[in-house]
């Protein structure tokens, strides 16, 4: 009765402010017993304050009343728990930071600090935080069976990074949340399990048994294959082939998982019922040539044997010519063309030996006994892989600048008058700088006319006829050439490739007229042979292991001298050429080589003596001056694309280049040609992101670019 009123009596102090601090310390560790009857929140808690020996703070936000009574006395921190849940009652949470225990609303109470534990478990009934450390579930798998537990007003986050649990809520929640959280962080997955074949394939079966699992577990159980949107395959079903033991390698998400697995595989690991046909098996390839694998086939078969010579019978030449006339393109007879022979003939079926190949299904079939079809079947399986490419862009520039000038001056005069015996004449005439001056005045009247430029000229008059009697010529020309090529070539690892654009241009080689027959006919004939002019890039790329690309390059750029397509003998051809073997980075540039040339010519004619006298020699001399700058760089890029995902990002890239060309080259409106208003464009197709930064081409401008109109 004593404790009962003197908690009374210091809850009445306290709400008065009467009790002296002494007084109030003295009783501070005493069990009370509380007795608040819709008490301000405020004035309860100074009396915690006092009872307990905190320092709390109210928040301004905290308003309202509260009943909070016990029927004994309790110990200071009992009440003060008490006082907490009180509170949580109302919509306000405690909250302990920096000394201060604060009293605030529920949903700020996260954002106000509190304590934190990490692997350990929060005690008491105020806000905190705690760190959940998972070692076997996923856990953003726990979220959404934890978040309905947690109050509103609390959160719970996951880190992916270390697979953690973070959760902020009241600490007696928090306890509860960790047993659970302990109760579902377990190892659902069996131990790896190896189950040995003594019939099957473990290649050829592990497709079929993992499909069939996959199939049943689907919304089943954790180890159903991830949906589309989820990422967690924790406990999925793994099923791997061993070929070298022929083996299957299982780690089920659950012992019922493992049973089925192994249902399964002991079903279908049964023999053939063919009997002796059993030995003979189709491999259906994927990517590489039946008719170029057989023949490695047959030499490791050659190798593995012992010699005998019905191995050595069985391994022999005799299909690996069918094999070769399957690889390459058909010979074509003299009269036929690379345009009308076809591009891939089908190849005959490659016979002899235990390895035998169709073309036309792209298949081995393989007579062996069990074991060494095995051993065939291992190395099948690592041969018949995909094939990285290559995508080698060359880039070839030219840069030419021709500058030409020219001066000179001739004249004539005739000594004497026309009556005299002896008619002398004066002058000068030279073969550069121009037409010269006595071939002009004698051609006059056949249509010769003074060169190029600006000419300036004096005639006389001697007894009625004009006389051209001076000629003076002024000429620079100036000639400025830029040639960017592109050609760009995809090709296979290994294999040569071979790009050629421009011209097919007739040189003649040969002819007759047969003019000096008995019976007066004639019977002319030219033989021609045809030539590429233009650029051509012939190509062999090799991918090294550490990434690098070997090529053996042969480079071609060749032109028609303008002026000379009429000549008789043949026009004649420019021609710059590079054969070369680099060793380049992946997506690295490397240039292979060039041309800096800068030719300079000068000629001059003149009068002996008075075309060097100063200034006024320059009546008695004509000069011709020439430079030619040429400026010839090939660069190259090889970029490797090794999955169908990069070959389809580079096709979109360059479509999508191509057709911004054609958006660009449209014809400008017209109200007169109403029947043509627009030029074809290519159908739009959706472009992927691609698979890395290589594909776009230094070389090229993006596709997305708006380049100027072509017209």
């Amino acid at each position: 009765m004593n404790h009962r009123f003197a908690a009374v009596s210091l809850a009445v102090a306290l709400l008065l402010g009467l009790a002296p601090p002494g007084a109030l310390a003295q009783r501070a560790n005493e069990p009370v017993t509380l007795n608040f009857q819709n008490a301000d929140i405020e004035a309860v808690a100074r009396a915690m304050a006092t009872i307990t020996g905190r320092n709390v703070v109210v928040d301004p936000r905290v308003k309202g009343t509260i009943t909070l009574a016990t029927d004994k006395p309790v110990p200071p921190a009992a009440a003060f728990n008490q006082f907490v849940a009180t509170l949580r009652l109302s919509g306000f949470a405690v909250v302990d930071a920096g000394g201060l225990t604060k009293v605030v609303p529920e949903a700020d109470a996260k954002l106000q600090g509190g304590a934190v534990e990490v692997d350990g478990k929060a005690s008491g009934s105020q806000i905190a935080t705690q760190i959940f450390r998972l070692n076997f579930e996923n856990a953003a798998n726990l979220v959404p069976i934890l978040r309905p537990l947690i109050s509103p007003n609390n959160t719970i986050n996951v880190n992916p990074g270390t697979n953690s649990l973070v959760i902020t809520d009241y600490s007696d929640n928090l306890q509860r949340l960790g047993r659970i959280i302990a109760a579902l962080d377990v190892s659902n997955a069996t131990d790896v399990e190896v189950i040995n074949l003594h019939n099957a394939l473990a290649v050829d079966l592990v497709p079929i048994v993992q499909r069939l699992v996959d199939a049943s577990a689907v919304g089943a159980t954790p180890g159903a294959p991830a949906t589309q949107g989820q990422t967690d395959t924790s406990f999925r079903t793994t099923i791997i082939a061993e070929p070298r033991s022929n083996s299957v390698i299982v780690r089920a998400a659950n012992p019922a998982r493992l049973n089925l697995v192994r249902s399964l595989v002991a079903q279908l690991d049964t023999p053939d019922a063919g009997g002796t046909a059993g030995n003979v098996h189709v491999v259906y390839l994927k990517n590489a040539q039946a008719t170029k694998l057989a023949v490695v086939l047959r030499a490791a078969i050659a190798s593995m044997s012992t010699g005998t010579a019905g191995t050595a019978g069985a391994v022999g030449t005799g299909g690996s010519a069918p094999a070769a006339r399957a690889t390459g393109v058909s010979g074509t007879g003299a009269g036929s063309s690379a345009a009308t022979a076809p591009v891939t003939p089908s190849a005959d079926p490659s016979t002899g030996g235990q390895v035998q190949a169709d073309p036309a299904t792209n298949s081995l079939i393989i007579t062996a006994p069990e074991p060494q079809y095995r051993q065939l079947r291992a190395v099948i399986d690592q041969l018949d892989g995909r094939r990285a490419q290559v995508l080698v862009e060359s880039l070839i520039v030219e840069v030419n600048a021709d500058k030409d000038a020219e001066f000179g001056i001739q004249w004539q005069n005739i000594l004497g008058t026309t009556g005299s015996s002896v008619i002398g004449f004066l002058g000068s005439n030279f073969s550069i700088g121009g037409t010269n001056i006595i071939n002009l005045a004698t051609n006059a009247t056949k249509g010769a006319v003074p060169s190029s430029g600006f000419n300036f000229g004096a005639v006389r008059n001697i007894n009625g006829n004009y006389v051209l009697g001076l000629l003076a010529r002024f000429f620079e020309s100036t000639g400025d050439g830029n040639v960017l090529s592109t050609p760009t070539l995809l090709t296979l690892d290994n294999e040569e490739a071979k790009i050629t654009i421009g011209q097919n241009v007739p040189f003649v080689t040969g002819q007759f007229t047969n003019t000096g027959a008995s019976n007066g006919s004639v019977n002319p004939f030219q033989t021609i042979e045809r030539k590429d002019v233009g650029i051509t890039l012939r190509v062999k790329p090799q991918i090294n292991d550490d990434g690098t690309v070997r090529l053996t390059i042969y480079q071609e750029a060749s032109s028609v001298q303008a002026g000379t397509e009429n000549n008789a003998n043949g026009p004649t051809t420019n021609q710059r050429t590079i054969e070369s073997n680099v060793l380049v980075n992946d997506g690295q540039v490397v240039v292979l080589g060039g041309l800096m040339q800068d030719q300079y010519s000068g000629n001059q004619e003149k009068v002996p003596g008075l075309g060097d006298i100063p200034g006024v020699g320059n009546l008695f001399r004509t000069e011709v001056r020439t430079r030619k700058k040429t400026n010839l760089m090939v660069f190259l890029r090889p970029v490797i694309v090794r999955s169908a995902g990069d070959t389809e990002a580079l096709s979109i890239d360059r479509y999508n280049l191509m057709r911004s060309k054609q958006q660009n080259a449209q014809p400008l409106p017209s109200t007169l040609l109403n029947g043509v208003q627009s030029a074809p464009v290519a159908p739009e197709i959706a472009r992927q992101p691609p698979a890395n930064d290589k594909i776009h081409s230094p070389f090229l401008p993006p596709p997305a670019a708006t380049a100027p109109s072509e017209r």
